[in-house]
């Protein structure tokens, strides 16, 4: 690999080889995880995370209220370090996602969620961090060291680690065998070619659509443009998109559409051809556009874990725009790989 690849494309191809080191040694925490889960019998989940890892629970938490009918709801790290309420979190267990597991704000409610009553989980790539330290249990990403600053193989296997409790506390065979073959599917989508959606990104903002699972994909993807192109993107539901945010669409206006094969494309797909109506140019990872241009992508196993491969063929598209705009990708301004916040 030439020395002029940067840290977040050699990071993107390794995502195929830590979701395979993951599924080959997480089996134990995952599993004593599960048994947890199981033994409290939840009345609710709630997750606490920022960044990233708060898209990565936003897509846990479509999971968890469509495979389990457990309902989610995520609390910001604030209503404890900033506001100092103790939330009543008896009978909940949390869910506590962050990379370095290092950030005061997210340690802080996790701890307090725990004394008032829940099961703390900690999904984190820094099994030594202070995170770890104040959870029940920590499901280790085993993801290896992620330099750039843009987070690619921690959020997927964020996505992998979570999912596969989720699926363990339902004891779903064919979600488990969907699971164990993302590695190879992994591989072909982080080939997946989005140059044409690529050369769109050129102006000063966009939209990036989705609906259930594939709404926090979306939303990841909104945050990866700024962060790494400097390009303002905004992330809507496909549901919501023409109640009012499409009023700024204009002949030209870049959009993407985040699909799975699940319940939801249809009308997915509907909404992108709407705006490519009105003048936008719109890309969707479904063949069930009309108007739309299709994205190629790699589907899986089962609908829940389409969006996992999605957002790796899009990590590839948005390294390719930054560095075509001159944007070194793994070091955006302002930013640095572990914010700690209070």
């Amino acid at each position: 690999m030439s020395d002029n690849t940067s840290k977040m494309r050699q990071e993107i191809l390794e995502i195929p080889a830590a979701v395979d080191r993951l599924l080959g040694s997480g089996a134990a925490s995952i599993q004593n995880a599960a048994a947890l889960v199981r033994e409290t019998d939840p009345r609710f989940l709630i997750t606490v995370a920022r960044g990233s890892s708060d898209h990565a629970c936003s897509y846990l938490k479509y999971a968890s209220e469509l495979l389990l009918g457990l309902p989610v709801a995520s609390v910001g790290p604030s209503v404890s370090s900033i506001y100092g309420a103790d939330l009543m979190a008896r009978g909940a267990v949390c869910l506590s996602v962050s990379q370095s597991g290092q950030s005061p704000d997210i340690v802080g409610l996790t701890r307090s969620l725990r004394s008032s009553g829940a099961v703390a989980l900690a999904i984190t790539n820094n099994s030594e961090s202070r995170l770890a330290d104040v959870a029940d249990a920590m499901l280790p990403l085993h993801a290896g060291p992620e330099l750039s600053v843009a987070a690619t193989k921690t959020f997927v296997t964020s996505l992998v680690a979570g999912l596969w409790l989720l699926a363990e506390v339902k004891g779903d065979a064919e979600l488990l065998g969907a699971i164990r073959a993302l590695p190879a599917q992994l591989e072909r989508a982080a080939q997946c070619d989005w140059s044409s959606a690529a050369a769109t990104i050129t102006g000063r903002s966009l939209f990036t659509l989705g609906r259930g699972p594939s709404f926090a994909i979306s939303g990841e993807a909104a945050l990866k443009i700024k962060e790494t192109c400097q390009i303002h993107a905004e992330s809507y539901s496909a549901a919501e998109v023409l109640h009012g945010p499409v009023s700024i669409v204009e002949d030209g206006f870049p959009t993407i559409v985040f699909a799975a094969g699940d319940a939801a494309e249809d009308t997915t797909a509907q909404a992108a051809d709407a705006l490519a109506d009105k003048g936008a140019i719109v890309f969707a990872t479904t063949d069930r556009v009309t108007r739309a241009q299709q994205l190629p992508v790699e589907r899986t196993d089962h609908w829940i874990t389409d969006p996992i491969t999605t957002i790796t063929a899009f990590y590839s598209m948005v390294e390719s725009v930054a560095s075509m705009r001159g944007i070194d990708p793994d070091a955006p301004r302002h930013l640095k790989k572990v914010t700690e916040t209070v």
